[in-house]
């Protein structure tokens, strides 16, 4: 705890480690903010929408939710959060009515429970009496599911399950008084007839832009059955688009045959309200099942098929069939009509299917038992229920769901409090069980939530605690801006920590919530590996163990409740995984875990693997020296498209790693081999020098030609691995470069504004619009190793009044106010997450870019921590080591 004197608290960070309340959030007005705040409780995730009740993206696997979870109405209107307050335990949202009403929710995950928890409370500020109406809708569209949790992870969805990220998104984005409608994609996607492609972006169009605005990658995980993909044997004619107007989109003339296991591509258009989709089709084969037409590729696509040679629609997470089955060899009109908010499918000019708004669900069921919502999924075992405290309200039917309705009268400067559970589970009985007792006891169920935060938080950073198998380094400074960044860092790791989808062994998720409740990536993780091996070595060796007994060349990651790979292959996991491994032998000393098989290898065999990557890599097109990563953007900087062949970066980490490889062997007493790979990495770093074109620029080496560019992830690796046998001039050039054209704003861009690929690299993670949440803190160490240890503190300092009154996301995007000054906050746009664990950079940058705190084979020791390290102007480490 912090201290306390006369004056009031302590400066943060003065006084050691902080309370959890002065690290954790500050209240936010909506306009401030892009991305809305998430939950978490150490097993799941959500996130708040722009109302003040409702969650949506909730996934706790084994289970999930889908839609939302219902807002609340006030005198029959729904308000808008004008204010948000984000801690680790859950989200305050805020409305101040014009006419002194005062509208505060708290919404919570229960730490460590399938317990919901809302705490209503209205305020009357007037001067007068208030009889005030609060109507909140009850939805708990859950489902119970073992497999499908990819980074784009199974959601229920009436018609079944399945990742459907954008329809999603737009169902968010009607809460709190948004628009009303959000069945259709703004976005133009191409007609096909037959077979489907697997959705994502990357299967799409061959040569369409990298941008993860309308489509996302298939990241998906492979331990469910994938939907078949099948056309239809038949025929369609007379194809025609039409829209409101009546004016042609689209005609197709003739005849177009259908097969199973073909596609033809028309023109693209945007599916807009009146518009007018017909043909005629006929079918060759009687009880045919398949797609005849897809409006795009993506999970909300429109879609007409047949099942059992029966017509059905689809669109948006709805699937409506048909009960006429066509008769086979005959021609039948097909007409199919979008309208805002359904769309219509006619036969012959009868209307035989018309899509619902989701809460008319027919796959979930609610009904009232003593005073309880009860909720029930027709496709899966989960079961939920919502209990009440406080005064008693009306339950009516609202579509699927429940509306519980209050009528409250309210004197002057008084309140009402409301409090709702929500329990989920696979057991009925058990689960109102749970609600009912939340609610009795609402006051202290929420007060266990934030005492069991502040526990783990105080666990943290003590010895021998019950909670970690480490601990972290107790910083104390009278910098409290070092510090709130250390301490940050230190909570993004907590917070993004989940306990039940490994038992026995605690994972650190990548992101979400919208996207990976059970992923890690292993760029990411090895951004605060330093971090990782201090907290929880034991979790690290487990994990460590798991990925390379699986096919990590392959995968950007791994699915941790499967245990599968996950995504496409990532240039940079090689240098990932040997940092990881790196990172814990040398902080805990573990050598015998260099002897451990995974896969059929011992460690060492794969670190050799991992290091020596470059050997496999060369192409005599680019040099024949240097790793040539390809032409395949997506494995490099994905949004970068010049990004590929022979990049400085990851050139640099194979320098490093083949140099620490040779420290590592002459510990092992292979002194030739040492010599060798010495040998080896200076012929690397020779050829590596020659890619440096001037001004902190680099070249990029393809067999077509080259490019230079300006990327903090160049500057970052080289200054990593060369920092010593980089010339006087480069090394300044290199860090006038990064302050000069990427900081900014309390934070920095990846790629340098004035690059010429910039306007066509617009992402806020590795573009020009901002940065990914890990490349300050990789910058910032950079910076120290090139003798500006000033200019790392000074960028390390600034970093939290960037993360938006919580945490770092993804993604942050550089913005510029009212005042004309630029500033940094947690992007949303495309497809960036809330959360992401490597936003502990910052506080691995404090370790090793301000106390030089750099485990490596190569220095000669392992475990060679001292208790406690101090450095004039920065502060103190203690409880540093030795680690267990």
């Amino acid at each position: 705890m912090t201290a306390q004197t006369a004056a009031g608290p302590a400066p943060l960070g003065r006084a050691g480690v902080p309370d959890l309340d002065d690290v954790a959030g500050h209240w936010v007005g909506r306009g401030e903010i892009a991305h809305l705040p998430s939950l978490r409780n150490q097993q799941g995730q959500a996130h708040v929408n722009h109302d003040l009740t409702s969650l949506s993206w909730l996934a706790a696997p084994p289970f999930t939710f889908g839609y939302h979870t219902g807002e609340l109405q006030v005198d029959g209107v729904v308000p808008a959060a004008q204010r948000f307050l984000w801690k680790p335990w859950g989200v305050l949202r805020e409305h101040r009515r014009p006419d002194g009403l005062l509208l505060t929710t708290d919404t919570r995950m229960a730490l460590s429970r399938d317990l919901l928890l809302w705490r209503i409370e209205v305020t009357n500020e007037s001067d007068g009496p208030r009889t005030v109406e609060l109507a909140q809708d009850l939805f708990a569209m859950a489902a119970h599911s073992e497999v499908g949790y990819g980074w784009l992870y199974d959601g229920p969805w009436n018609h079944g399950m399945h990742h459907d990220f954008m329809a999603l998104e737009r169902i968010r984005a009607t809460t709190g008084g948004g628009g009303p409608h959000y069945l259709l994609s703004p976005a133009p996607r191409r007609l096909r007839l037959g077979r489907p492609r697997v959705p994502g972006i990357q299967r799409d169009e061959d040569h369409g832009p990298m941008l993860l605005d309308d489509a996302l990658p298939a990241h998906v995980s492979h331990d469910k059955e994938p939907e078949p993909r099948t056309g239809v044997a038949g025929a369609v004619r007379g194809l025609g688009v039409t829209g409101a107007d009546g004016g042609a989109i689209l005609r197709a003339e003739g005849t177009i045959a259908l097969t199973p296991d073909g596609e033809t591509n028309l023109e693209s258009f945007v599916l807009s309200p009146g518009l007018t989709i017909e043909f005629e089709l006929r079918l060759d084969a009687a009880g045919q099942s398949g797609t005849v037409l897809t409006h795009g590729n993506h999970p909300d696509s429109l879609q007409i098929g047949v099942e059992d040679g029966r017509l059905w629609l689809g669109i948006t997470g709805e699937r409506e069939p048909t009960d006429t089955e066509l008769a086979v060899g005959s021609w039948h009109h097909v007409r199919i009509q979008v309208a805002a908010d359904e769309a219509v499918l006619r036969l012959a000019g009868a209307e035989t299917a018309r899509t619902r708004h989701w809460t008319e669900s027919r796959r979930w069921m609610s009904r009232v038992e003593d005073g309880t919502v009860a909720f029930a999924d027709s496709r899966s075992p989960a079961r939920a229920a919502f209990a009440f405290a406080g005064p008693a309200g009306e339950l009516r039917a609202e579509g699927a769901g429940r509306r519980a309705t209050w009528t409250c009268r309210i004197e002057p400067g008084r309140s009402v409090v409301i409090g709702i559970a929500c329990a989920y589970g696979t057991d009925a009985g058990t689960v109102a069980a749970q609600a009912r007792a939340a609610a009795e006891d609402f006051e202290a169920t929420t007060r266990a939530g934030r005492d069991g935060w502040r526990r783990l938080w105080a666990a943290m950073f003590t010895p021998g605690n019950p909670d970690f198998s480490g601990h972290l380094p107790t910083f104390t400074t009278e910098d409290a801006g070092l510090a709130r960044t250390y301490y940050m860092g230190a909570l993004q790791a907590l917070y993004l920590r989940t306990t039940r989808i490994r038992p026995g062994e605690p994972v650190f998720l990548t992101g979400g919530p919208r996207l990976g409740p059970t992923t890690t990536y292993f760029w990411d993780h090895c951004e605060w590996s330093r971090l990782y091996a201090l907290l929880e070595p034991a979790g690290l060796r487990s994990w460590l163990l798991r990925v390379l007994a699986g096919p990590y060349g392959d995968s950007f990651g791994v699915e941790n409740l499967g245990g599968g790979p996950l995504g496409n292959a990532y240039s940079a996991n090689d240098h990932a995984l040997f940092r990881l491994v790196e990172h814990y032998v040398c902080v805990t000393g573990d050598l015998a875990f260099l002897d451990e098989t995974p896969g059929g290898t011992t460690v060492l065999g794969h670190l050799e693997r991992l290091g020596f990557g470059w050997r496999d890599r060369r192409a005599a097109a680019t040099g024949g020296v240097l790793a040539d990563f390809g032409d395949d953007p997506w494995q490099l900087l994905e949004c970068v498209p010049t990004y590929t062949g022979v990049v400085a970066s990851f050139n640099a980490s194979y320098v490093a790693s083949t140099r620490s490889l040779a420290g590592l062997y002459r510990l092992l007493g292979r002194h030739e081999d040492a010599e060798r790979a010495e040998a080896e990495a200076g012929r690397l770093a020779e050829a590596l020098l020659d890619l440096y074109a001037g001004s902190g620029r680099w070249r990029i080496l393809r067999p077509d030609g080259t490019d230079t560019i300006g990327h903090c992830l160049d500057f970052g690796l080289v200054a990593s691995a060369l920092h010593r046998e980089l010339p006087d001039r480069t090394r300044r050039e290199m860090a006038d470069s990064v302050t000069g054209r990427l900081l900014v704003g309390g934070w920095m861009r990846a790629l340098s504004p004035d690059d010429p690929i910039a306007a066509a690299s617009d992402r806020p993670d590795h573009g020009a619009a901002g940065a990914f949440a890990a490349w300050p803190g990789v910058t910032a160490h950079g910076l120290a190793l090139l003798g500006h240890r000033d200019r790392a503190a000074a960028l390390l300092r600034d970093l939290s009044s960037a993360a938006s009154g919580g945490l770092w996301g993804q993604a942050m995007e550089i913005v510029t106010g009212p005042d004309g000054r630029h500033r940094a906050r947690v992007a949303e746009r495309g497809t960036a997450t809330r959360d992401n664990i490597a936003g502990a950079a910052g506080a691995e940058a404090v370790l090793s870019a301000l106390f030089d705190i750099n485990p490596a084979f190569g220095t000669g020791r392992i475990a060679g921590l001292p208790a406690a390290l101090s450095v004039e102007g920065i502060g103190t480490l203690t409880r540093l080591g030795p680690v267990a």
